[in-house]
């Protein structure tokens, strides 16, 4: 009988890290220790296994077959010793978690959410980076912000995926803004994913349109919209009261968009990790 051998997730963080990173080197800094130690555990793990689980090329890693199929199963023994250790430890969780919200969800979404957050970790302080998803990717990508929701064209996974909602024209309340050509559409940047889906939707209709107020903040398109000059795109939940959803037969329909909560897979800090807890829960009472 061959003897019971152990895995390491000293050596899963390590293997995860540089999956996601594709070099030695920045997978060092996410599990802070040297490029030569990384180096080490991935060659261990690959003993361990008796398999292949990286390409190397220089400093360049990419998972071979083997490495894909153990990705998704190393995620899932980190996720559970970080679960396990938190509640049987009890933790009182402190220190900061940087959360990463596209600018229209956050003032509509999240305050109970966060409310709820605060008053049972009152020693975590959250700190908001809104921004459009476009933006949001590279930073959690880069470690800039802990967590992130993103609203994007693609189905999260089971635990990622929060809600979806439909992308709908939002004017001033008894305007008439929709009904003039060409049409005025307040826009956000060129990289919002909004704006692209708008714009193919008014093109494949054919109506005559023209940008107005292209900005990243929604306080000037707020304002553009309640003065009756424009239209503009929202998540059919995050329109606000002063607002009106159009249903006018000239505007052409818009598609659904998705809510992710996206996580680094590994170097997730225990706040972090709870914090992403309450967001699934209070999402799943709330809009689901």
């Amino acid at each position: 009988m061959m003897p019971r051998r152990d895995l390491d997730v000293g050596l899963l963080r390590a293997f995860v890290a540089v999956a996601e990173t594709g070099r030695m080197t920045q997978a060092a800094k996410v599990v802070h220790v040297s490029q030569s130690a990384v180096s080490q555990q991935i060659r261990r793990l690959e003993e361990l296994l008796a398999l292949t689980l990286f390409e190397r090329r220089s400093d360049c890693a990419h998972l071979t077959p083997d490495g894909e199929r153990f990705f998704n199963r190393a995620q899932r023994l980190i996720a559970l010793n970080d679960e396990i250790l938190g509640d049987m430890r009890g933790t009182d969780f402190t220190g900061e978690v940087r959360f990463g919200v596209p600018h229209d969800v956050v003032g509509t979404m999240l305050p109970a959410i966060l409310r709820l957050f605060r008053q049972e970790h009152p020693n975590v302080l959250v700190t908001l980076v809104s921004d459009m998803t476009s933006a949001l990717r590279p930073m959690l990508r880069d470690r800039k912000i802990d967590l992130a929701l993103m609203t994007e064209e693609a189905h999260g996974g089971a635990d990622q995926y929060l809600m979806t909602d439909k992308l709908v024209w939002a004017g001033a309340r008894e305007g008439d803004a929709a009904t003039r050509r060409p049409l005025s559409v307040a826009l956000g940047e060129e990289s919002c994913g909004f704006r692209a889906s708008a714009v193919e939707a008014l093109d494949k209709a054919g109506i005559a349109w023209r940008p107005i107020c292209q900005v990243g903040s929604l306080e000037p398109v707020f304002a553009t919209l309640e003065a009756d000059m424009a239209v503009a795109p929202f998540l059919a939940r995050t329109v606000p009261d002063r607002l009106a959803i159009l249903k006018e037969p000239g505007l052409p329909p818009l598609p659904s968009f998705h809510i992710n909560l996206r996580l680094p897979s590994s170097g997730i800090t225990p706040a972090a990790r709870e914090l992403a807890r309450h967001i699934r829960e209070g999402f799943e009472r709330r809009y689901r």
